[in-house]
């Protein structure tokens, strides 16, 4: 995710941004496997919040470190502008919950985290909490217990990663018994269904973080073999017309701004000279 991404999300009519560590890891052109750091994640929420009047979910891995570090990063995101964090109990490095490799830490450090990232919220900040766990690799039991204490601990909803199946959601929703959230990777371990379908099920919100990078990489690739097909026949196709690109990236809303500012050089200021503004003692 980037701002111009964000921007065409709002656009579209979406009620928050999520930027989730998939796409943000992408646009370095970095897979999701813990590369991307606390401050490169804030300067995303910052990127993103200029551009954006919807909230925007910021996704904090595991809080890059310690408890403590978790505190501090549930801290930053906050004074970057996000109105929500997400903090999951992977080890370190994390990576995307749908590809292989993944472990998670203790259910002792698993808590210390959730704590430390719901007393930066107490302690003042305006900030929602999503607690994540994805130790389902360990069995639902040990899912479900990992969740139920996300909520005693108090966090704002929970996120059961790689959830299989419309029963397994509507099992963790009254189980849970907070708003849960669920994650749509197409092609990956959870079931693809809709927001209308997952709603009836009882999840609040639901994010498609694979969606935009499948777009963006399909988009890139057919637009430069287009361009590679019309070396030597002719002037490559137009994608978008000039004027829509440039709505998209703002220039039509900077314009209307840089009028706001037009002057006219008719009113120039004279300086004072030194005798009389009084400086020689008169």
């Amino acid at each position: 995710m980037d701002g111009l991404s964000s921007r065409l999300v709002e656009e579209a009519g979406f009620p928050m941004v999520f930027l989730a560590g998939y796409p943000c890891a992408s646009t370095h052109g970095l897979p999701d496997t813990g590369y991307i750091a606390m401050q490169e994640m804030c300067d995303k929420i910052q990127e993103t919040v200029r551009q954006v009047k919807v909230p925007v979910m910021a996704d904090g891995d595991t809080g890059y470190g310690s408890p403590m570090n978790v505190r501090r990063t549930v801290e930053c995101y906050a004074l970057a502008g996000a109105a929500g964090i997400m903090i999951e109990d992977q080890t370190w490095p994390k990576r995307c919950g749908h590809t292989k490799g993944k472990a998670v830490v203790s259910r002792g450090e698993a808590y210390a985290r959730i704590q430390a990232a719901v007393d930066a919220r107490n302690d003042g900040l305006d900030i929602f909490v999503l607690a994540r766990t994805d130790s389902l690799i360990l069995g639902w039991d040990e899912a479900l217990t990992r969740a139920k204490e996300f909520r005693r601990i108090g966090v704002d909803a929970v996120f059961v990663e790689a959830l299989p199946d419309r029963e397994s959601m509507q099992r963790a929703v009254k189980e849970i018994g907070i708003p849960t959230f669920a994650n749509i990777i197409e092609g990956g371990m959870t079931e693809n269904l809709s927001a209308k379908d997952l709603a009836e099920l009882g999840m609040c919100a639901v994010a498609y973080p694979w969606r935009l990078v499948a777009a963006k990489v399909k988009g890139i690739r057919d637009a430069l073999e287009s361009l590679k097909e019309s070396m030597t026949v002719g002037a490559p196709p137009e994608i978008l017309g000039y004027k829509e690109v440039c709505e998209a990236v703002g220039f039509n809303k900077y314009w209307d701004m840089e009028d706001r500012y037009k002057y006219k050089e008719d009113n120039l200021v004279t300086p004072i000279s030194e005798e009389t503004n009084g400086v020689n003692g008169h």
